[in-house]
């Protein structure tokens, strides 16, 4: 039994035995399931993913998230995702900005903003009204556990997988302090298998992380007020900080003639180290039947004002591994 696995055997709004044994389906043709890995904005790039899926006439019956992947993953099981594509497609960096708001305790951003809005607008139901099955995965604070949460309000277990660590407070959900399920599980392929899944389709997001830093110097700056230097420096002044100060806090350090990165980009290149090393270890352990990987590295922390380019980008991602689906699904309703 994996880890993960064990986790998922025990307490409320995880999936029991029980549960897992009432997942399987009594029809011949094979559950697909698809795993959608964290990533923060890089996430949108599951939309793309999802559309061409459906032109390829390939509809899971079962969809994990972990962080990102769970907000997408939600969507998309409640019959919002149309909804939700157009949306990202039309955010602007201010639009960001204005769904953040800040904290002192726990990380920068409480992140209620975002889930009222997410809870306005798209969902805002029990797991047992979806038009899919869902689940998601986030972290036990205070035991390292992977949770499986499939259970209750749909809203309130997305907002417990992507509260991002350091960036996003914590969530008190079901009895327990929670945290981004990227810490334990970043690409939910165990969850999917769990479910009833007999095939199973990831989509991992940080495949080409390495060497991000070398093909991103390449590439034409963006405006200042679209980098990250340019939107923590906004998110910094609604701490009180002066203008001098949160751009001294926004920006790198001289020194030594060496340039320090920012506070934000420590925080955000970490995450990524940490979530691209553990995605490979329990991919390599729970392997999916057919992996997609968006290559989105360009994209930071905090870019979902770039919808359009990772929605092509996962769109194209599909197209590149089209043979093999095609001869999964072929050979798996065969």
């Amino acid at each position: 039994m994996s880890a993960g696995q064990g986790a998922a055997m025990s307490g409320a709004g995880v999936l029991g035995a029980m549960g897992l044994a009432c997942a399987k389906t009594d029809t011949k043709a094979p559950v697909i399931g698809l795993a959608l890995g964290s990533g923060a904005a890089r996430g949108w790039a599951h939309l793309g993913v999802l559309q061409e899926l459906a032109r390829e006439g390939v509809v899971p019956q079962i969809i994990t998230g972990c962080s990102i992947g769970a907000f997408v993953g939600a969507a998309a099981a409640s019959g919002d995702l149309d909804k939700l594509v157009r949306w990202a497609e039309t955010l602007k960096w201010q639009d960001v900005v204005s769904l953040l708001d800040v904290s002192l305790r726990g990380g920068l951003i409480k992140g209620q903003k975002l889930i009222d809005f997410f809870e306005r607008n798209f969902v805002d139901r029990d797991f047992t009204e979806l038009d899919q099955r869902f689940a998601c995965v986030a972290t036990e604070l205070a035991t390292g556990r992977e949770i499986w949460l499939h259970e209750g309000s749909v809203s309130a277990a997305v907002r417990a997988s992507i509260a991002l660590p350091g960036l996003m407070t914590p969530v008190l959900h079901q009895g327990r302090t929670l945290i981004d399920g990227g810490l334990v599980n970043p690409v939910p392929v165990s969850l999917c298998r769990a479910m009833g899944a007999d095939v199973v389709i990831a989509v991992d997001l940080g495949s080409d992380m390495v060497g991000r830093a070398i093909r991103r110097s390449a590439v034409e700056p963006a405006p200042l007020e679209e980098t990250e230097a340019g939107w923590t420096e906004r998110l910094l002044a609604r701490f009180g900080f002066n203008a001098e100060s949160a751009a001294a806090a926004s920006t790198p350090v001289a020194d030594s003639g060496n340039n320090l990165p920012s506070l934000i980009s420590v925080i955000s290149s970490s995450i990524n180290i940490m979530q691209v090393r553990i995605a490979r270890s329990r991919l390599a352990g729970e392997p999916a039947d057919l992996l997609i990987s968006p290559r989105v590295s360009q994209l930071g922390l905090m870019d979902y004002h770039r919808a359009d380019e990772a929605i092509a980008e996962g769109v194209a991602a599909v197209a590149r591994v089209r043979p093999l689906l095609r001869e999964l699904v072929g050979a798996s309703n065969e």
